[in-house]
């Protein structure tokens, strides 16, 4: 039976976790054995990023086993704004461990997004092994228009849905609080926030529209959540590939943003708004805020097209199974 080695094992809510779930579903689907440990003999190997494992990464390598390397974006915001020296170190050495495996370890390399290939190679040069881009999936049942969650009645529901919005990653936390600020001149606004912000951040944060923090919410509700807002607002600046985003439109929720990163991959003009950030995302200038919110209401003046834009974004583009059929060919090779 082929069996697949899938490194580090990721828990949690975020995006690798997200993405390990989901591609663990769909090997076992197609009857391919998961395997969590180096040693063990399997047909290829899959790092969702990074591991600490060298050694027996390598010694996989020389039994002949295929390396392929996932790679997200690189860690950057420590470079711009004060961090922590305990976040700013272990991104850093994430980095430098990212780029070791990839340049030393890795027979092919996965990146997520047009805009992480380029980042990596405009930062670090051209991969040595041979490279290609797989955007993320989704399960188009689980993540549905269908099921339970009503939006609120008299006011316009704003998500955001990231797994950190925590000290030097809060910048897009005050945007999409200035964008909802804005939408409030004419609508009556609220702000739901799942995913995790600092007692500090909250604190700091001072809006006239009501803002709800939900902490780390379970990824069963995540569906619920979606269906029960009016747009979700991709926070992250300069985002990598985001899997909020990808099921947010899976659920026929209405995604806007800043253009930066791999956002205008993914959302298309009908399923929701990017607009020109109009500043320099890189030194995490403040964006172009008026601009935003303006394309953000026609989004609530067209919800049901927006909303079946947004599904129909998600079938076309971002389907589970052709997620898992890309990985199996660069894992497998195309003779499995």
């Amino acid at each position: 039976m082929t069996r697949i080695c899938i490194t580090p094992h990721v828990e949690g809510t975020g995006g690798m976790a997200s993405f390990r779930l989901k591609f663990e579903q769909g090997l076992r689907s197609r009857g391919i054995e998961v395997s969590r440990d180096l040693n063990e003999k399997s047909d290829a190997v899959l790092v969702v990023a990074g591991t600490r494992r060298l050694g027996q990464l390598w010694r996989a390598r020389r039994r002949g086993i295929r390396i392929v390397q996932r790679l997200d974006g690189v860690n950057w915001v420590q470079r711009v704004k004060w961090s922590g020296i305990k976040y700013s170190v272990r991104a850093e050495y994430g980095n430098l461990m990212l780029a070791l495996i990839r340049d030393h370890f890795a027979d092919r390399v996965v990146y997520q997004s047009q805009f992480i290939r380029k980042w990596w190679e405009d930062w670090y040069g051209a991969a040595k092994a041979p490279a290609t881009v797989i955007i993320n999936g989704v399960d188009l049942q689980t993540y549905s228009p269908d099921g339970e969650g009503e939006r609120p009645v008299g006011v316009k529901r704003m998500l955001l849905l990231e797994g950190s919005l925590a000290r030097g990653l809060n910048s897009g936390l005050f945007h999409a609080v200035s964008v909802a600020e804005k939408l409030a001149d004419k609508y009556p606004m609220e702000v739901v926030v799942a995913g995790t912000v600092d007692k500090a951040t909250q604190r700091k944060l001072q809006s006239k529209v009501p803002v709800k923090f939900l902490g780390t919410v379970p990824r069963a509700e995540i569906p619920k959540l979606a269906r029960s807002s009016h747009l979700m607002y991709c926070a992250e600046v300069n985002p990598p590939c985001p899997n909020s985003v990808i099921e947010a439109l899976a659920c026929g929720l209405p995604v806007i943003g800043f253009d930066s990163g791999s956002l205008k991959e993914l959302v298309t003009d009908d399923a929701g708004c990017v607009v020109s950030y109009g500043a320099n995302p890189w030194k995490l200038e403040t964006p172009n805020i008026s601009a935003l919110a303006a394309e953000a209401g026609k989004v609530f003046e067209k919800q049901n097209q927006t909303r079946a834009a947004a599904r129909q974004r998600a079938e076309s583009a971002f389907g589970l199974d052709s997620m898992v059929e890309s990985y199996l060919k660069i894992l497998l090779g195309d003779g499995r």
